[in-house]
């Protein structure tokens, strides 16, 4: 992917340990980032599907779960 320059605060003692432990400061933003944004989209899509998931857990208690009795457990 291309990268973009961008600018961030970060808190001064932390860039200065970062830097001490040879920490990359892009990547481990990138990292940080990638994993909230990840995270948010995650309960995004949940909350967007959440008619289909009350939807199939009524179906459950109505009717059982699908295939069930082809189960081997």
């Amino acid at each position: 992917m291309p990268r973009k320059s961008t600018s961030l605060s970060l808190d001064a003692d932390l860039i200065a340990r970062a830097k001490n432990a040879g920490v990359n400061l892009s990547r481990a933003a990138e990292a940080g980032i990638e994993q909230d944004v990840r995270r948010a989209e995650a309960e995004l899509w949940k909350d967007e599907n959440k008619a289909a998931f009350e939807a199939y857990d009524k179906f459950v208690e109505e009717h059982g779960i699908l295939l069930s009795k082809h189960r081997m457990f």
